[in-house]
C-alpha cells in the first residue's frame, strides 16, 4: 500500500514517482544509512567476505606441514624463553624508552602539562 502525501498546491505525492518539489518529497525510509546508500554497501560488504573467504583458502595450515629444501629448524623455545621474548622484553624496551624521554626531558617548565595546580587557592572560611 502506497502512502499519499499532499505537497504544496495540494499536489499528490506518492511512494515511487514523486512530482512535488524537491524539499517537500516524502524520503524513502530505508535507502541510505548516512551517506552510504544500500547498494554500495551491500558491494562492500560482498568484497569483504569474498576477500575474506580466498584468504582462508589460500593460506592452508596444511602447507605448513610440507619441508622446503634446505628448511633447517631449531629446537623450540621455553615457555620462559618465549614469555621473555615476546613480553618481558618489549614491556622493557618501552620502559626504558619512556624512561630516557622522562630523564632527558629539557623542555621548559611554563610548557608541561600539569595535573595539579601549581599554586593553591586560599580557603575561604
Amino acid at each position: 500500500m502506497r502512502r499519499v502525501v499532499r505537497g504544496r498546491k495540494g499536489r499528490l505525492t506518492g511512494g515511487g514517482a514523486s512530482y512535488a518539489p524537491p524539499g517537500e518529497r516524502p524520503r524513502p525510509r530505508f535507502d541510505t544509512f548516512g551517506t552510504v546508500d544500500k547498494k554500495n554497501a551491500l558491494r562492500a560488504g560482498a568484497l569483504a567476505a569474498g576477500t575474506t573467504l580466498m584468504m582462508l583458502l589460500m593460506s592452508s595450515p596444511a602447507l605448513a606441514l610440507t619441508r622446503d629444501d634446505g628448511d633447517d629448524p631449531g629446537s623450540g623455545l621455553s615457555v620462559m624463553e618465549t614469555l621473555g621474548l615476546f613480553v618481558v622484553a618489549p614491556i622493557a624496551l618501552f620502559a626504558v624508552i619512556t624512561g630516557l624521554v622522562m630523564v632527558l626531558d629539557r623542555s621548559a617548565e611554563a610548557h608541561r602539562v600539569r595535573t595539579k595546580p601549581k599554586v593553591k587557592a586560599p580557603a575561604k572560611a
